[in-house]
């Protein structure tokens, strides 16, 4: 190939890398929550504590090979084997930067706990008062993503909304395997996983739509596996919460194991209402009312396990001719959501 045509391919390949890069999604590092500027900043942190040491390797590589070229004229010392000097550079600018990391990360692991409430707004606005954050309940179905609103009574398929510049304060779970609840304008992801809840707390900066996901492979309908996030103004998100309030359908325990089935590419669908107490049954996986809450299965085994004596929702059935029977009485049913015994049922009725 001739000189000027594989100049202008290599040309023509450059421009075509620039232009694929042009269309990088750089949201990560330029996000628009608190909690994910911080992580960012991070980033660039240890970005440049790394190159403190990467970039005058490679500077005194091209030296070395400069200078120590078989032309050259550096001088010969075959028996050099020791510089104190040069022991302390190498050994002691490494040492300095693990220090620098080892500090960071211990500092920042603890300040961007995702279970630790918001100390700020954004970095000049520090929260010196008792703030109410929003609470959103998740759940990641396959596939797709359920936003209970509990204080609100709402519920959203696909799209979560929130004020700008208020603390949110998320309860994540799974209904079959784990998933990532990922927004990377707001905050780093955290795994969603079933019969747990994990938490989050973030705040969004700005008003806009932003793209939510899951990052964590979880069958066949995992690529879209993605939702909204609406950054609003307190008065648009009051608007978006009546509109959904005014919505005809009710998130009811039979509602709920609907749409739990597996479906992908589900549009965005709203609920008016939401049945009391229906989260805290999806995290126990007895909305079903057919098994025992996982709630009450731990008890039992931290009373030992096994056994009627371990069990705390006990009653007496009657067998008719003065006799009667103990019975495991504590199980999750559509007319006793939160799985008590009888005898807690009307001891706690007015």
């Amino acid at each position: 190939m001739y000189p000027p045509l594989r100049f202008a391919v290599r040309l023509a390949g450059l421009a075509t890398l620039t232009a694929a890069l042009a269309g990088c999604d750089t949201i990560v590092m330029k996000p628009h929550g608190d909690i994910a500027m911080q992580q960012a900043n991070l980033i660039w942190q240890s970005v440049f504590l790394m190159l403190i040491i990467i970039v005058p390797v490679m500077v005194l590589i091209l030296l070395f090979a400069f200078r120590y070229r078989h032309s050259g004229d550096a001088t010969y010392t075959p028996d050099w084997d020791h510089s104190t000097r040069l022991e302390l550079l190498i050994w002691g600018a490494p040492l300095l930067i693990v220090i620098a990391l080892g500090t960071i990360t211990w500092i920042s692991t603890h300040k961007l706990d995702p279970y630790r409430p918001l100390d700020r707004i954004n970095a000049g606005t520090p929260i010196t008062s008792p703030v109410k954050p929003l609470v959103v309940d998740v759940v990641a179905l396959d596939w797709k993503w359920l936003f209970i609103y509990p204080e609100e009574g709402i519920a959203t398929i696909n799209e979560v909304a929130a004020p700008v510049n208020r603390p949110i304060e998320f309860h994540i779970t799974a209904s079959t395997v784990m998933n990532t609840f990922y927004v990377p304008a707001l905050a780093g992801m955290v795994y969603a996983m079933p019969g747990m809840e994990i938490q989050l707390h973030a705040v969004m900066n700005d008003p806009g739509s932003y793209q939510g996901l899951s990052a964590n492979y979880s069958g066949a309908g995992f690529s879209d596996m993605k939702f909204k996030f609406l950054g609003l103004s307190d008065a648009d998100y009051a608007n978006w919460v009546n509109a959904n309030r005014q919505s005809g359908d009710a998130l009811t325990r039979s509602a709920y194991l609907k749409i739990e089935q597996p479906s992908a590419r589900d549009p965005v669908h709203r609920f008016g209402h939401v049945d009391e107490g229906l989260y805290p049954l999806i995290v126990n996986r007895c909305v079903d009312g057919k098994k025992m809450c996982i709630g009450q299965m731990m008890h039992i085994d931290a009373n030992g396990g096994m056994g009627k004596g371990s069990v705390s929702g006990l009653t007496q059935q009657d067998l008719g001719a003065d006799r009667t029977r103990t019975v495991v009485a504590a199980l999750c049913t559509p007319a006793n959501p939160s799985g008590l015994s009888a005898a807690t049922v009307a001891a706690a009725r007015p």
